[in-house]
């Protein structure tokens, strides 16, 4: 029986590529590891960040569309991103971090049984920050050297993510009866549950809402990718997906990874992708996130791609 080992990435909007990249490299300290085109409407940029490789669990990436507005929250929508930080030290760190960038943040709180600091970026995507508390560092995390941030107070990957929707249990049934994760709470209108027992990196909060479905723009969240091992993992999981009813893509090669996706019944968009073969496919560790890394099917029309991209760099 296989089992999702975790988040593997999570996909939102951004309007503006350079603002993205400015909050992200260097506010967050996090590395750009990619830099590609959405493949399948390579006129956008695809930007990913994460450690020093953007393995799988630590990466955040981006679409960009400049005709963007802005995001009218409501339901049936992931709502909320959790990163995992070091300590509670370290959550000292980022309030005055986020302070001394004059980025919009709150005061140091609990969500999710965690100390947490909850703040949003430039686009007003929402993020928190929560305390990992010296437990072990999820999947292959490595320091990238480049980062100012200090290497005890950085961000360590993906935790906690929040999703919202009209109907808790057809969520819950997705999570609990189909992919196994187990329930670790719940109330009336709340729910957590975790890929693997006791671990942030693989953990969703799913909260019940009334009210209109929440209208995308810059800063709204895209899909959730959960984790497999490789291409054997997803093709069961596939199978799964459609004997319990629902629409699968079916395998799609990502060069970087293979997916898949579909659609709980609340409109959730989720991804299912393998661990490798990744980012350093096409580049070497050194040179990640530097060019634009096209894969080899869209190789032969780069020229055509680059003229339709505004530089970021």
């Amino acid at each position: 029986m296989y089992t999702i080992s975790g988040h593997h990435h999570i996909s939102m909007l951004t309007k503006d590529a350079r603002i993205n990249h400015q909050f992200y490299r260097q506010v967050l300290g996090l590395r750009r590891v990619k830099k590609t085109v959405n493949q399948d409407n390579p006129s956008m940029y695809h930007l990913f960040y994460g450690d020093l490789t953007g393995s799988a669990g630590t990466e955040l990436s981006f679409f960009e569309m400049p005709n963007a507005g802005k995001t009218v929250r409501g339901t049936n929508a992931i709502t909320q991103i959790g990163l995992l930080v070091p300590s509670y030290e370290s959550l000292i760190f980022w309030k005055n971090r986020l302070e001394a960038w004059k980025v919009d943040h709150g005061e140091i709180t609990k969500y999710a049984g965690r100390d947490a600091l909850h703040f949003e970026d430039p686009e007003g995507l929402r993020l928190v920050l929560l305390n990992h508390n010296g437990a072990d560092i999820p999947g292959n995390w490595s320091a990238w050297e480049g980062s100012d941030v200090e290497l005890e107070h950085r961000i360590l990957g993906m935790g906690t993510v929040e999703i919202t929707v009209r109907d808790l249990e057809r969520l819950a049934k997705v999570l609990r009866d189909l992919f196994g994760y187990t329930e670790v709470s719940r109330s009336m209108d709340e729910a957590v549950y975790q890929s693997i027992t006791g671990e942030a990196f693989g953990e969703i909060v799913i909260k019940q809402q009334e009210g209109a479905r929440e209208r995308p723009g810059k800063g709204s969240i895209h899909h959730l990718a959960i984790r497999v091992k490789n291409e054997e993992e997803l093709r069961y999981w596939d199978m799964v997906v459609k004997e319990n009813g629902f629409h699968s893509t079916g395998v799609v090669d990502r060069f970087y990874f293979q997916s898949l996706y579909f659609r709980d019944l609340n409109g959730i968009l989720f991804e299912i992708a393998t661990d490798g073969p990744g980012f350093t496919a096409d580049s070497t560790v050194e040179e990640l996130g530097q060019a634009l890394d096209l894969p080899p099917f869209l190789e032969e029309r780069r020229e055509e791609i680059e003229a339709k991209l505004v530089p970021i760099d």
